[in-house]
């Protein structure tokens, strides 16, 4: 079995919504056929007992090498914990070759967990082969913990989910956007962008923030920063024993020493502390740990924290206690789990001679051992909820606390003998306040309830019924498309949204364009989603992004469908039927959301058989409103858009809005068939949005479609009295759409300029010029300068092929270079003629042409 290609669809795409790892994959001979290998079953299972069932016949075909694939790294990844269950194998209709896609949740881990897929199956194809199942899941385990997201991070990321609201992982570490554009927030782990630095700046600096808690009247305990090991001497004499000596800038627990009450404990400790930075010395308040995290301006959750410790059995070691202790599920290393495994390192050994143990003393049946002096889940700690029990004074002190210092979120360390009491009335203390603090222990605590503390963080970034979102319109087809989504965006911005667009011409946020080229793909609309300036955005979603890549969106508001017809790129990347591309350009759809709308043309079966897949409401787009789509939508009181006489008509019920074309320049007074098309699906994207109609009628007066606006559609130009109509039509039903609007436009005789792309079918290539042999006098043909995979001169061969026979055409010209060719059709243009100049580089042809113009 060989790989010919791996891509990740990191967004919804043609197979699934899920994030997916699409595998293309050749399969000769008896690979075709599993049962046909000899054994091969039984080895595979021999060596992934767990890799389920295997369907002798898969789709009425036999099970290939490929299906096994599929399975193998699903079955992985859903072995080392990944929430995974999606796969799915087509075969293309290259013999042999298939189409392997499976969901992954990490990408990394996806990538790995089909490496190891194919070691498998390597294995299992000969006799003897070794594969460690274990081993294997073990590692995907493991890179998984590297690559997911932190418990703290991944709760808060849960809630937005839960809520509707789309993120964004923007980096390999704890930093998240949530909503898009002008509505996004972000957080680094738990600590929200509302955050002032100044704030974290002052939870650092433990003596700065006990000044300012105790002016606040938080009960807080004496002590002070120090210079060297004398002077914490002198500190811990005046304080008075028993103390503690801590980092003066330091979180996680590091460095912190308690109950510190003589002068050889103090070294040590001070020696721990100074590793951090500056060194400081305060009072030892008796008592238990807790820990109450403070989310806006309340308290969310409270969890008593204990040291690491093990109880004696009168016969194992203090090594083997923590051995077992260390195999409960829930301790891993660092911060993934629950629960993090006890270390038996030097301060834990020092701890133990405090007791008088070693770790190979034997505690006596029932005796507490404790291995740490500061009670920190990341040393191995264990937390106990104590939430429903919080005095209303202490949960007071603790909000207190946080708002004093500026944080959003805020740990808040206590020490107190329980939190049923006021703080003043135990002489507890507040001890520390922590700026992005851990949450694992409330969310997992390793006794009692877990609490809602990601709910609570999301409420704190969006309002009640706020999902983050703006409105995002996508738009796609085979012609149209990026007329259209201009359109979209002019009416939008004329509302006073500012705007984010992507198109096949760059990119444009609020009227200025941010990059150039192709940038219709997923990548250039999550760099518009992120954008912090953008209010609404209108994306022009082409087949080769999807296949790619797959949305750069998880839903949509609005999408639109312009239409297929016969279809373009046709044989290509698997797409070979226009059935093919309809299923491809109906992703938009089916990833609507449940309150949005797909506005889909009527008179396109294969658009109009895309409602059903609709998780949304549907408006339907035709000039014929007795169209039967149109009559049976219209008839059940849905929305439809159509043509009546001389205006467009928006009707809902009994109700209707009409529109002029005369007022709608783009359309020439409704004689330009396709632009009325364009117009109509426009509208409705624009109604579905919920724009009012004065908008929607102003902003269609007011948008030109010169080569400032839509570049390369439909520009109409005057040069010497003659007409010249610039366009990036490039298939036949482009061809089509041009020569009926032509044909609406008197002319004493007409020429067309074209070339052709190399990575069409030769007879796609072939019936555009015959379409417009039909319909001119004059036909130019240039070669461009990419003929994408082609022979030199073998894309003008093919359009002059299309040619023969031609009814209306009498001149034929060959020409090398497109600007050229555009100066040739230029010169022999009389006053009263047209001519069509199908641009291939749009902005240079557009600038050559404009400098002709204004030369006269």
């Amino acid at each position: 079995m060989e790989v010919i290609r791996t891509r990740a669809l990191r967004g919804p795409n043609l197979w699934s919504r899920h994030t997916c790892i699409e595998v293309v994959v050749r399969c000769e001979g008896d690979e075709n056929a599993v049962e046909r290998l000899p054994e091969f079953e039984n080895r595979l299972r021999a060596l992934f007992p767990t890799i389920g069932e295997l369907h002798p016949i898969v789709l009425g075909q036999p099970l290939a090498l490929a299906h096994v694939l599929e399975n193998a790294a699903v079955a992985l990844q859903a072995q080392a914990g990944c929430a995974v269950n999606f796969g799915h194998t087509s075969r293309t209709v290259e013999e042999g070759v298939y189409q392997v896609t499976f969901q992954y949740s990490e990408e990394a881990v996806g990538r790995l967990a089909l490496k190891l897929a194919l070691k498998l199956i390597e294995a299992a194809m000969r006799p003897g082969g070794e594969f460690d199942a274990t081993a294997a899941i073990t590692e995907l385990r493991d890179l998984d913990e590297d690559e997911r997201l932190g418990p703290s991070t991944g709760s808060i990321v849960d809630a937005a989910v839960a809520r509707g609201i789309p993120y964004r992982r923007l980096t390999s570490g704890s930093l998240v956007q949530f909503g898009w554009g002008s509505k996004q927030r972000r957080i680094q782990a738990a600590e929200v962008d509302s955050t002032s630095g100044v704030a974290e700046s002052i939870a650092q600096d433990k003596e700065l923030t006990k000044q300012l808690l105790n002016a606040a009247g938080v009960p807080v305990p004496l002590g002070r920063p120090v210079a060297d090991l004398e002077d914490a001497w002198a500190a811990a004499q005046d304080i008075g024993m028993p103390v503690v000596v801590k980092p003066q800038d330091g979180n996680q627990g590091k460095g912190v020493t308690v109950n510190i009450t003589t002068r050889e404990q103090l070294g040590a400790a001070f020696a721990s502390a100074a590793h951090y930075g500056e060194v400081m010395v305060e009072k030892f308040l008796p008592g238990f740990d807790f820990r109450l995290l403070v989310v806006g301006d309340r308290l969310v959750a409270a969890a008593r924290r204990d040291p690491p410790q093990v109880i004696g059995d009168g016969a194992k070691t203090v090594r083997e206690l923590v051995d077992i202790v260390n195999q409960d599920p829930r301790r891993g290393e660092g911060h993934a789990t629950s629960l993090t495994k006890i270390r038996l390192d030097d301060i834990a050994v020092g701890r133990l001679e405090a007791q008088g143990l070693t770790p190979d003393s034997v505690p006596s049946l029932g005796q507490r051992v404790v291995l740490r002096n500061n009670a920190n889940l990341s040393t191995g700690g264990t937390a106990t909820d104590v939430t429903d029990t919080v005095h209303p004074e202490v949960a007071a002190r603790a909000v207190d606390a946080a708002q004093m210092v500026g944080l959003h979120i805020c740990g808040v360390d206590m020490v107190c003998e329980n939190v049923l009491r006021p703080l003043e009335e135990q002489h507890g203390g507040v001890v520390e306040v922590n700026a992005a603090p851990g949450l694992r222990m409330h969310i997992s605590p390793s006794f009692g309830r877990g609490r809602a503390v990601g709910e609570a963080v999301m409420d704190t970034l969006y309002a009640p019924g706020d999902d983050g979102r703006i409105p995002v319109v996508a738009v796609t087809g085979t012609n149209g498309k990026t007329t259209t989504a201009r359109l979209i965006n002019h009416l939008l911005a004329s509302s006073g949204l500012r705007t984010g667009m992507t198109n096949t011409d760059g990119v444009y946020v609020d009227g200025r364009q941010t990059d150039s080229g192709d940038c219709s793909g997923p990548k250039s609309a999550r760099n518009v989603l992120m954008h912090p300036d953008v209010d609404a955005a209108v994306f022009e979603v082409a087949r080769g992004g999807i296949l790619r890549e797959g949305l750069g969106f998880d839903r949509c508001q609005v999408a639109v469908v312009t239409n297929i017809g016969s279809g373009d790129h046709l044989g290509l990347n698997y797409i070979t039927t226009v059935e093919d591309l309809a299923v491809l350009k109906r992703v938009i759809v089916r990833n609507v959301a449940p309150g949005g709308y797909a506005v889909l043309n009527a008179a396109d079966p294969n658009v109009a058989a895309m409602a059903t897949t609709c998780p949304g409401n549907v408006i339907f787009f035709a000039a014929d409103r007795q169209h039967p789509v149109m009559a049976t939508h219209r008839a059940q009181g849905k929305r439809t858009v159509y043509v009546d006489q001389d205006a467009v008509v928006a009707a809902e019920g009994s109700w209707r809005e009409r529109i002029p074309l005369r007022d709608v320049q783009i359309t020439r007074n409704g004689t330009i068939g396709f632009q009325v098309d364009n117009v109509m699906a426009s509208i409705a994207a624009a109604w579905a949005v919920g724009l009012d109609w004065d908008t929607i009628r102003s902003g269609l007066a007011s948008f030109k479609n010169d080569a400032a606006g839509v570049p390369g559609r439909f520009n109409v130009m005057d040069y010497r009295g003659a007409t010249v109509i610039a366009d990036y039509g490039h298939n036949t039903d482009a061809m089509r759409a041009l020569v009926s609007a032509v044909d609406t436009m008197p002319a004493n005789k007409r020429s067309v300029v074209i070339s052709g792309a190399g990575d069409r079918r030769d007879c796609d290539i072939r019936d555009q010029t015959a379409i417009l042999g039909e319909a001119f006098d004059d036909v130019i043909l240039y070669q461009d300068a990419a003929q994408r995979g082609r022979a030199d001169g073998e894309v003008m061969g093919l359009l002059r092929q299309g040619l023969k026979g031609a009814k209306r055409t009498r001149f034929i010209d060959e020409i090398r270079g497109e600007f050229i060719a555009i100066d040739s059709a230029l010169a022999r243009l009389q006053p009263g003629d047209l001519s069509l100049i199908l641009v291939d580089q749009v902005e240079e042809a557009l600038a050559h042409l404009a400098k002709r113009i204004a030369e006269g």
